[in-house]
């Protein structure tokens, strides 16, 4: 990510980000709210476009490249599961709606779904719907959503926020596990501190549409890069 910068009207959402990810890192986006971190994750997934700046994903620029071509991976805090699909057509569907000579056969689609459910520690959830499952059994049919299309990256936007504390808890150890098992490269936006600095590789600090400082939880807390940051993990 060179240069972004992103309006809504007269306000930079993002102004003049700098970031980079490296392959298999777990990067956390941390913030104060307005500061950024969701435009970026929406201009990654290609639901928004930027007023300047580039981005690259293994060399390839994917400015104008449609959201759905991207190969990337989006979960929301708060499931976007399709009320009226079971949660085995929710999974497939990333596959099924794919350009005819892309679309993997019935037969690869349903393997491909029970094997993600199997992964989600959820195969006996296939048949039923998102309304008759909890909200922590909707986040893995959400991410098993997500993982259908074998993302490139992996966005995860406050995936946990609408669960409560314990479920968050051992949510985000069995997610970390399964990032390091698949060898994703993922970005997850949190304002929870603590849940950024145990889970993630690196922290990137953001304020006003710029990073104040990327390093590790360590680091963070040791060095931090200026007063701003300081004061935020306080």
């Amino acid at each position: 990510m060179r240069d972004l910068r992103k309006l809504f009207g007269a306000t930079a959402a993002l102004d003049g980000l700098n970031l980079s990810i490296g392959g298999g890192e777990f990067l956390a986006l941390l913030g104060p709210s307005g500061s950024g971190k969701t435009t970026l994750l929406r201009v990654l997934a290609g639901l928004e476009f930027v007023n300047a700046g580039s981005i690259e994903i293994d060399g390839r620029p994917i400015q104008g490249v449609p959201a759905r071509q991207r190969r990337i991976g989006l979960v929301f805090q708060h499931y976007a599961l399709f009320r009226h699909m079971t949660v085995a057509r929710n999974v497939a569907f990333g596959l099924e709606v794919r350009p005819r000579k892309d679309r993997p056969s019935a037969a690869a689609i349903r393997a491909r779904v029970e094997e993600l459910l199997d992964l989600m520690e959820i195969p006996e959830l296939a048949d039923r719907y998102p309304e008759q499952i909890s909200g922590g059994q909707r986040q893995r049919v959400a991410l098993a959503r997500a993982l259908a299309i074998e993302p490139t990256l992996l966005l995860l936007d406050e995936p946990f926020g609408a669960l409560d504390a314990k479920v968050r808890r051992n949510l985000r150890v069995w997610l970390r596990g399964l990032h390091d098992r698949m060898g994703l490269t993922s970005i997850f936006v949190t304002h929870d501190q603590a849940e950024a600095l145990e889970m993630a590789d690196r922290v990137a600090v953001l304020r006003a549409g710029r990073i104040e400082q990327v390093d590790t939880p360590e680091r963070l807390y040791a060095k931090p890069a200026n007063e701003f940051v300081r004061e935020f993990l306080n």
